[in-house]
């Protein structure tokens, strides 16, 4: 078959890459506790050494306190309140999980964190509350390249389980989800301090390394961030499965976690808890699974096993696609409200193998990569979602094609067809939400603060669902083996160095040779949509012409295909000017023409191709169905002759 490409010479070559030198704060936690399981109560100490990397003199410091949002009349409490108050589709904009449940806490249900003293080189330093913030104004202001000792006492209440964490699971009976437990120092980058509200939505924090010693009650069983380095002398670690915890007559035993290179901490602790563990056959972390155990209840059981052993065979594919996991272990642990990630760990209310790839993929994109979620949600969560349907794809396609053999030995008569389950379609709920928000009326800008969002149905689709059709429509754009060697890339030089979206378009524009400075402020800067159609066909002279038109505000480079009688296929594409550039062949074994770049002012373009109308079944715009296109009826034309 005869292939036609026209060159097109990019302004924009492939060139070597540099590791980015921008500046990290840095943290160094040591932190001792004392829980009380009666009194859901517990008493800290924190040693903070904090390393100002900043060219800048910090005169304040501040600290999140998050268990303050879990009081009647907090900031958390009345927006939710607000946010329910919107009916779309019929129903409350509720966050199921919170509703009003917090105006309804009585006082030992609530939480709190209240510091009893700060320090600096045993000088007080005065403080002051803002709810969930705590601002410290320095008695001597921090100089650039400098560091300093905080040495802070602090108690707090744990609050009945609502968002993320909390007491006594009402779902799972997990006695305590321990997220958010500690007052955490804020970021301050090139951006200046973040002291974001806890009002809603995720994070963004300091890495460092975190030495937690946690003494509650000896039958207790725990799992979280880091090592458990007195595992010995519990006699119940992260390399033994469930091994029972060595007697003690003392009434509380001490659990010493050290966790390095994160910049969170987190853990989970259940009397009932059964310990799962896995080790990957060359190597690796050490895979953990914690769950409440129920009696007579074999399909619970068999459910958390299956999570362990989807964790090995996942966990080769994940590296591979998208870079190493550097921690020494990961674990999954029951709790928490539905699913939330943490560095080297999740909590989870089920076991569901969806809920668990999300989770774990945050690792990438939150735990190395570390994107400020108040302001970039869709780099963490949409990317995530992307991440967990490739995952899960993969994992789905191998469990089938094992499957498969086993029924085939079984069953030596049945059909293929027979024995290949239904797999998940790539990426189709993503944009299925997308296009829904995209029609509702109520979709904001990606670039929108998440907790300013007017809706959460909005906040939602933005960040987790179009925030994945970034990144698969990015495929279309630049090529999808072009867009997998940019998430590589992007890992190896931005890994816990807080990526923006400026810097992970400059990597995909220097892996691709194209512009794309368009892509982002038309997708994520505006709410501008896609529509293309097929306008009309006619035939002058042999040549037959085909007129496309953009009906949509934001333009897009176009892939069109034709079939004809014989059923073979034909690919036209059509650069966008704004690119300056081309997508390689995506399909080797399909003749593609390259046709001159679609200006991005004209609302229409004529293609021409050398082939009888007659010869042609169909024509049709981005067949792969990438294209975030909100109309894709008028992208098909079927010719009966």
């Amino acid at each position: 078959m005869m292939r036609v490409f026209v060159l097109i010479v990019g302004l924009f070559p492939l060139i070597s890459f540099a590791q980015s030198d921008r500046w990290q704060q840095r943290v160094k936690y040591t932190m001792n506790i004392d829980m009380d399981v009666t009194t859901n109560r517990f008493t800290g100490t924190q040693k903070l050494e904090y390393t100002n990397n900043s060219p800048d003199v910090l005169p304040k410091l501040f600290y999140h306190l998050y268990f303050n949002a879990f009081q009647p009349n907090s900031s958390m409490d009345v927006r939710s309140q607000e946010l329910g108050k919107n009916v779309i589709n019929g129903r409350g904009d509720w966050d199921a999980r919170v509703r009003d449940r917090i105006s309804k806490l009585k006082d030992d249900e609530i939480g709190y964190q209240k510091i009893i003293s700060l320090k600096i080189n045993g000088v007080p330093q005065p403080f002051k509350y803002h709810e969930t913030i705590l601002e410290v104004d320095l008695v001597k202001p921090m100089a650039p390249k400098s560091k300093l000792v905080i040495d802070m006492q602090f108690e707090a209440q744990v609050p009945l389980q609502i968002r993320r964490s909390g007491r006594d699971n009402p779902t799972t009976g997990v006695r305590y989800s321990m997220s958010q437990w500690y007052p955490k120092l804020c970021e301050y980058d090139y951006e200046g301090w973040h002291p974001t509200p806890y009002v809603a939505r995720e994070f963004y924090g300091v890495w460092g390394d975190y030495d937690v010693t946690i003494n509650i009650d000896k039958d207790y069983k725990l799992g979280g961030t880091g090592v458990v380095v007195n595992a010995a002398e519990i006699g119940w670690g992260y390399d033994v499965p469930n091994s029972p915890l060595k007697p003690i007559t003392k009434p509380k035993r001490t659990w010493h976690f050290v966790g390095n290179n994160v910049h969170d901490f987190m853990w989970a602790a259940d009397p009932d808890y059964i310990h799962i563990v896995r080790k990957m056959p060359n190597g690796g972390p050490v895979l953990n699974v914690l769950y409440n155990y129920k009696p007579n209840d074999t399909k619970n059981d068999s459910a958390w096993t299956l999570v362990a052993d989807a964790a090995v065979v996942a966990l080769p594919y994940m590296e591979s696609k998208f870079g190493k996991y550097p921690y020494p272990q990961y674990s999954f642990i029951q709790g928490g409200d539905g699913g939330m990630e943490y560095p080297m760990g999740t909590l989870l209310v089920g076991p569901g193998l969806g809920t668990v790839f999300h989770e774990w993929m945050h690792s990438w994109y939150q735990m190395m990569l570390g994107t400020n979620e108040s302001m970039y949600a869709w780099m963490d969560e949409g990317f995530t979602s992307y991440a967990e349907d490739v995952v899960s794809k993969f994992y789905y396609k191998r469990s089938s094609l094992d499957a498969m053999k086993e029924s085939a030995q079984r069953n030596p008569n049945r059909g293929l067809a027979d024995l290949i389950p239904s797999l998940p379609n790539d990426h189709a709920d993503a944009y299925a939400s997308y296009f829904s928000l995209a029609k509702s009326g109520y979709e904001e800008p990606l670039t929108t603060h998440a907790d300013h969002f007017n809706t959460n149905f909005a906040y939602s689709a933005a960040a987790y669902s179009k925030g994945e059709v970034f990144m698969e429509q990015l495929g279309y754009i630049i090529g999808a083996g072009v867009r997998d060697k940019m998430l590589l890339e992007y890992y190896n030089q931005w890994r816990f160095k807080h990526p923006n979206s400026n810097d992970l378009v400059q990597v995909a524009e220097k892996v691709s040779g194209i512009k794309l400075d368009w892509y982002k402020e038309y997708f994520c800067n505006t709410t501008k949509t896609i529509n293309y159609a097929i306008d009309s066909l006619w035939e002058e002279g042999g040549v037959s012409k085909i007129r496309l038109k953009r009906i949509g505000q934001m333009p897009m480079p176009i892939d069109l295909q034709l079939t004809f009688k014989d059923g073979t296929t034909e690919m036209h594409y059509i650069p966008l000017n704004l690119m300056f550039g081309e997508k390689p062949n995506e399909n080797p074994t399909q003749k593609r023409e390259v046709h001159e770049e679609w200006r991005w002012t004209h609302p229409t373009y004529v293609v021409e191709v050398k082939h009888r109308l007659t010869d042609m079944t169909a024509v049709e715009i981005d067949p792969s169905k990438r294209m975030a296109d909100v109309e894709r009826k008028n992208n098909l034309l079927e010719l009966k002759w």
